[in-house]
């Protein structure tokens, strides 16, 4: 995988327009001027995740002593699931925060961008080729970028594609991600068979 093959990923993994409703339902309740402080605060919280878990990927699969082929093959169903999600969304919403609560960390910047499915891709790509760190780093920050723009001017997006548009938006990246999700599987099997053969 390449620089932006891996952006890519990472952005559909974050799904910013699927999110969008959440983050604007979730910051209704702040103060108008605090909104933005709220949300770079809570963007920039879950980079720091995201990197970390970049680093620490490869120690945590060594001390676990997980083979590659079966990260591959779990990330794959991980993002299967999250796709299925984004193509047929439910509606429950619930985020358990009470009515006028600023968010901290939970559940904005937690799970909401730094979710379980993202943090094990990050271990998964770490694990795969860890001399491409640099690379990756930059992989996450473009697509945290394209991500924060989104949701930094969700209301123009919200007004500019209306509720429908960004439902058929997101199923779109579902549905890309679903591919995306299709192929790792298909790499950690081919993986596993090769290894048993060696």
């Amino acid at each position: 995988m390449d620089l932006i093959s891996v952006s890519v990923m990472l952005f559909l993994i974050m799904d910013p327009m699927g999110n969008l409703p959440i983050f604007s339902s979730v910051l209704r309740h702040v103060e108008k001027k605090r909104r933005r402080v709220v949300l770079a605060r809570e963007l920039l919280i879950a980079l720091f995740v995201m990197i970390l878990f970049l680093y620490l990927g490869e120690g945590i699969l060594n001390f676990l002593a997980l083979k590659k082929e079966a990260i591959s093959i779990s990330g794959a169903i991980i993002l299967f699931l999250i796709s299925l999600k984004m193509i047929f969304p439910s509606q429950d919403s619930s985020l358990g925060l009470a009515a006028g609560e600023e968010p901290l960390i939970v559940p904005l910047a937690i799970p909401m961008l730094a979710g379980p499915s993202i943090l094990a891709t990050l271990i998964l790509i770490a694990h795969q080729e860890p001399d491409r760190m640099i690379e990756w780093t930059g992989a996450i920050v473009i697509a945290w970028l394209a991500s924060a723009i989104i949701l930094m001017f969700g209301e123009l997006f919200e007004k500019l594609v209306g509720p429908k548009g960004l439902a058929a938006i997101e199923r779109l990246m579902g549905m890309l991600l679903l591919m995306i999700s299709v192929q790792m599987f298909l790499n950690g099997i081919f993986g596993y068979f090769e290894h048993m053969a060696q």
